[in-house]
């Protein structure tokens, strides 16, 4: 994703919820939220999202809200053998 975004590793984003700052990210970095959510709007498979170190699977997923100050995460999976 930090080809879409000038290779940073911190960006800021507006929302409510986890759906909203991806939304957000996706109005300034497109091409962001398709590698995040599939087609059918729910999180890649293969992608981790965390608020405040929680994952949003376990909590409500992306309808988990954040308020200022919450860091969310992105991270992709990583499998080897």
């Amino acid at each position: 994703m930090r080809t879409l975004t000038g290779a940073r590793q911190r960006l800021e984003s507006a929302g409510s919820d986890v759906r909203a700052c991806i939304d957000d990210l996706d109005a300034r970095h497109p091409g962001v939220k398709e590698r995040i959510v599939d087609d059918s709007g729910e999180v890649r498979r293969f992608i981790n999202v965390y608020v405040n170190g929680e994952d949003i699977r376990l909590l409500s997923g992306l309808h988990t809200p954040v308020k200022d100050g919450d860091e969310v995460s992105i991270v992709p999976v990583v499998a080897g053998g």
